[in-house]
């Protein structure tokens, strides 16, 4: 959203709840510059035109001209160095046939590794139930009394995390909290839940000990027989094609 604020595609009082499909456009754009995406990749992705796409990219180069000089230089290190790193020295060479946009993206994505495993270390150490990291973020679970302090302190050491990779610069994080008996969810994974739960309903149906094995499972296919004869020769059985 301050992208499209400086950008002047939204108003300075913008927020989610009042230009969300601006904001959708433009984290798009942010996200995918980062690896050099496309006007036309960009486009196809974010639901866009390509003049619109192309708009936008331009707007990022102009406000965020330091993060495209940074980039550059990223790509160019790898070609001539023949290798990038991470700050924790997590190393890859570079071939000659590498793909630019990989390069510029290396960063991104290596780094943001190195802060999360270095927070997932941090609130472990912490005596914090750590569930698993969940993308750019920790899935975190306490009692209903401990929850509020546990989520502070989680804050805390991820702040402490990103500050240690980028060099004394945290990282804002945002919470969601989940309180018994409500449960995580998300709009976009409602049908694939929806055929998980069916499936683990149908897996916990009570098996009926008092028929045979062969006979419990009744949520089966009927199995399709044929006869198979055993003889010397067709003639013998003159329908015997199986």
């Amino acid at each position: 959203m301050a992208f499209a604020i400086r950008a002047g595609a939204a108003p300075p009082d913008a927020t989610t709840a009042t230009h969300d499909d601006i904001r959708e456009q433009f984290k798009a754009c942010a996200l995918g510059v980062q690896y050099g995406m496309g006007p036309a990749t960009l486009a196809r992705l974010a639901n866009l035109s390509e003049a619109r796409a192309s708009q936008l990219i331009s707007w990022h180069q102009t406000v965020f001209a330091a993060f495209w000089q940074w980039s550059d230089a990223i790509e160019t290190h790898g070609f001539l160095q023949r290798h990038l790193q991470s700050v924790f020295g997590w190393r890859i060479t570079v071939g000659p046939d590498v793909n630019p946009r990989f390069l510029r993206n290396f960063p991104m994505q290596a780094n943001g590794a190195e802060m999360l495993r270095l927070a997932c270390c941090l609130v472990t150490e912490a005596g914090i139930r750590l569930c698993f990291p969940l993308h750019d973020a920790l899935l975190i679970e306490a009692p209903l009394e401990e929850l509020d302090a546990a989520i502070s302190t989680t804050e805390r050491l991820m702040a402490e995390a990103s500050r240690v990779v980028l060099e004394d610069f945290a990282l804002r994080t945002t919470r969601k909290v989940v309180r018994y008996p409500d449960r995580l969810g998300d709009a976009r994974g409602q049908s694939v839940w929806a055929a998980i739960e069916q499936s683990l309903t149908e897996v916990a149906r009570p098996i009926n000990l008092e028929r045979p094995a062969h006979q419990r499972n009744a949520t089966r296919a009927q199995t399709r027989t044929r006869p198979i004869y055993l003889s010397g020769s067709k003639e013998e059985s003159p329908d015997a094609s199986d």
